[in-house]
């Protein structure tokens, strides 16, 4: 394939605007639910088991099958799995627009988590195959990466303003017209791609990589609601043994859901690493964000969506900066500098107090958000170039899941040490006049003690809530510290790690080349492959 056969063309751009989409809603439907349950609890009455599983229950399912959904990509062909995740995706919508029940919403939150794991994986796999330019593609995952943050912060936003005038059901529907513009345009627009040699299979395999994501996943979230328990604890165990399982498995298998060999070159796992590195520390300090808008500051829910803009719109800019400085200075030491930028906002957020204004906040967050949009972008395509073609949907899909852990990890690690640390200063610092019952509600939640206060005298009310304020600020100054420690860390690690395996020979450099050759056996894949 020569250097202008590799560029893609006005086509390749306009399929990657239809690939942005499925993804933004995808993310959007994580976010949204914040805003949406109150309504809906209001109209359905779930009990607070049901609320939690309308909450979890599209996340769990997303990250469980992310690793089948990108194989099953590869191997029965990428824009066939969009385009069916698509269809389910825009019908499990309706269907939860149209819920009548707890139980039934939790089933289409359920099909959507299924449907939903289908869209990350392929789209940012079919951008593999539609830009075979290492300059164009780095380009394109940066887009597709602004487009997955982007959804989360415009969720609550857009969520918002259509409860403002409809009823809760519409943060649904506004999926199926995006869907069925996918549906259409898709097969115009975007090349089919598959492995041409797929092999059987794993159905075991995948079972098993569902057991133990979904084991490991809902063990943490466990953990950082109700803290260390047995049944946590044993969800985490099981899920672990079975991913262990899982993985002696893939080193035997004919046709393995995951190639192992890509696990041999630090270009693929140290990416890894460091991608749910970044996810820990973005996802887990959201946890004190919106508590500190909406609660110190006493933001409602738009208002404080709204003042999270910022973190969306400089993305970009992290983005931008990052793929055009990349080809320069090189992808280990862009990603450095995004974590060290990252480790800054981090910084400024160490000194927060309560009386702390939203600038202070919106200020740290935004500065966060640069380092970490540009970690992201370049990270997510160093993952997908160093995965041949023909792997590009599990390599993706790899990446997600990474991510996944990384954020669950965050709320519950930092989460965990945040309500320990909260905890213990508003047991020294709470007024004395407040009886044992009112002490253990306001030392439970930030939320439990503005609600405490609430019923207290003025006076009393004013002490605790200035009290539980500091010990907040405390616990979220406590979280950025060792968010900044661990973005250190990772810039270390990747500035000598990946220095290493990029400029010493060794068994590691035929896959640290494959970043930059789309060559003779990407072109002969392709010749292969389906296409239509």
């Amino acid at each position: 394939m020569t250097e202008e056969e590799k560029r893609a063309g006005a086509g390749e751009w306009v399929g990657l605007a239809v690939l942005v989409l499925p993804c933004l809603l995808a993310s959007m439907d994580m976010s949204v639910m914040f805003i949406t349950l109150p309504s809906l609890s209001a109209d359905l009455g779930p009990s607070s088991s049901e609320q939690l599983w309308i909450m979890d229950a599209y996340g769990f399912l997303l990250a469980g099958l992310l690793i089948t959904m990108g194989t099953l990509g590869d191997r029965f062909g990428r824009r066939r799995v969009l385009l069916t995740g698509a269809a389910a995706f825009g019908a499990a919508s309706v269907l939860a627009a149209c819920s009548t029940s707890p139980e039934t919403l939790i089933a289409a939150r359920v099909l959507l988590g299924i449907a939903g794991a289908t869209l990350a994986p392929s789209t940012l796999s079919l951008i593999r195959s539609m830009f075979h330019d290492a300059a164009q593609r780095a380009t394109a995952v940066g887009i597709w990466t602004a487009g997955f943050a982007g959804g989360a912060v415009l969720g609550p936003i857009i969520g918002g303003l259509l409860l403002e005038h409809f009823w809760w059901g519409s943060v649904f529907l506004i999926n199926v017209p995006v869907m069925v513009l996918l549906l259409i345009l898709g097969p115009l627009l975007l090349t089919e791609y598959r492995d041409p040699e797929p092999g059987r299979f794993d159905l075991l395999g995948a079972a098993m990589s569902l057991v133990a994501v979904l084991g490991v996943i809902y063990g943490i979230k466990a953990m950082a609601e109700h803290g260390f328990g047995w049944i946590p604890l044993t969800c985490c165990a099981a899920g672990l043994a079975v991913g262990a399982a899982f993985l002696r498995r893939q080193h035997g298998a004919a046709n393995p859901v995951i190639d192992m060999m890509l696990f041999r070159t630090r270009r693929f796992n140290l990416p890894l690493l460091i991608d749910a590195l970044a996810t820990f520390g973005l996802v887990g300090f959201s946890l004190f964000n919106w508590q500190f808008m909406q609660l110190v500051l006493g933001m409602g829910p738009l208002e404080s969506a709204v003042w999270s803009l910022p973190t969306f719109l400089v993305m970009p800019l992290g983005i931008t900066l990052a793929t055009a400085l990349a080809p320069r200075i090189g992808k280990h030491n862009v990603i450095a500098a995004g974590l060290l930028v990252a480790t800054a906002g981090y910084v400024m957020l160490a000194l927060l107090q309560a009386g702390s204004g939203i600038v202070h906040l919106v200020s740290g967050m935004t500065v966060v958000s640069i380092g970490i949009g540009a970690v992201s972008a370049v990270v997510t395509e160093v993952i997908l170039s160093a995965a041949p073609p023909e792997r590009a949907g599990a390599a993706s899909a790899m990446a997600e899941t990474s991510a996944e852990f990384g954020g669950a990890l965050g709320i519950a690690l930092l989460g965990s040490i945040g309500t320990a640390v909260y905890r213990s200063e508003l047991e020294v610092s709470a007024p004395d006049d407040l009886t044992s019952k009112d002490l253990e509600a306001a030392r439970s939640t930030l939320g439990g003690a503005v609600e405490t206060a609430a019923a207290l005298p003025r006076g009393t009310a004013e002490s605790l809530r200035n009290a539980a304020f500091d010990a907040f600020a405390r616990e979220a100054r406590i979280a950025s510290v060792v968010s900044a420690v661990l973005m250190t860390g990772a810039a270390v690690l990747i500035a000598t790690l990946l220095r290493t395996a990029r400029t010493r020979p060794g068994p590691e450099a035929p896959q640290s080349a494959a970043e930059h050759h789309d060559g003779d056996r990407a072109g002969d894949l392709h010749s292969r492959a389906t296409s239509s």
